[in-house]
């Protein structure tokens, strides 16, 4: 990437950093046995929805925008496969997850510093889904982090009366 972003680049990886960082301080303080209760009739849980953040980071950055190969790391052994059927669970311990969501926004951060948003993905999500450029990805994780960051907050409220803990 050039060494003087425009400003649309600047706009959208703020936005993308503001709604990691909103996830991020929705559940900060809650007590570890929430992470893992659930309050819809899906069954997702807190720390199932941050994984899955986390997730979608790597999916996204690493496999589409880089084309890398997804490395086992030390975090999938005993994962199930992604589903998009199963409720999102994880039951490993809150600063484990939060770590490593922390840990693949950086990777993807180093990912997005070596390329422009015009820049085709060099990637692909799979064949019935055509992903133009890496801008498109970015807004699609503006999206997706958004979408779950309001999730998060209102099982926050269900879980411990936490209200108003994003950043809005």
């Amino acid at each position: 990437m050039n060494d003087t972003p425009d400003n649309e680049t600047i706009a959208l990886l703020d936005t993308l950093e503001y709604q990691r960082a909103s996830v991020r301080a929705i559940v900060s303080g809650l007590a570890e046995e929430l992470w893992h209760a659930s309050v819809v009739p899906s069954g997702w849980t807190t720390a199932g929805i941050v994984e899955h953040l986390g997730g979608a980071e790597r999916h996204w950055f690493q496999e589409v925008v880089a084309g890398l190969p997804l490395e086992a790391l030390p975090w999938d052994s005993g994962r199930p496969d992604y589903d998009p059927l199963r409720a999102l669970t994880c039951d490993r311990p809150s600063q484990d997850v939060l770590a490593y969501y922390r840990q693949q926004c950086d990777r993807s951060d180093e990912i997005l510093a070596s390329t422009t948003m015009s820049t085709p993905p060099i990637g692909s999500h799979g064949p019935d889904m055509d992903v133009p450029s890496v801008r498109w990805v970015v807004l699609h994780m503006i999206e997706e982090t958004a979408a779950h960051s309001g999730h998060l907050e209102v099982a926050r409220e269900l879980l411990d009366g936490g209200r108003g803990l994003g950043l809005r």
